[in-house]
């Protein structure tokens, strides 16, 4: 038989890979009237349970008071919706 058969599969582990956790509009309107929503924020509120390596906001849902989102990544569609409520979005790296 074969070495390459003989012997176990092994899998693979990138160690590159960035978790990044979702976080959605829908979700920050817990958050109050003109507030900062950042990583801190979401995980005393319990949005998040974890930060991971990145947080990123993603346009599922509405909002409808203006807030200041302090992230590492926003979609276009996320970013359209905070900006069109009167808010703002900082990308922090």
């Amino acid at each position: 038989m074969p070495l390459a058969r003989r012997l176990p599969k092994r899998g693979f582990h990138n160690r590159f890979r960035r978790d990044v956790v979702i976080v959605n509009v829908g979700q920050l309107g817990v958050f109050p009237r003109d507030s900062v929503v950042d990583a801190d924020g979401l995980m005393t509120s319990g949005i998040l349970k974890k930060t991971g390596d990145a947080i990123k906001v993603l346009g599922k849902g509405t909002i409808d008071h203006p807030l200041t989102v302090k992230v590492n990544a926003v979609s276009r569609g996320a970013r359209e919706k905070i900006e069109s409520s009167g808010g703002r979005v900082e990308v922090i790296e």
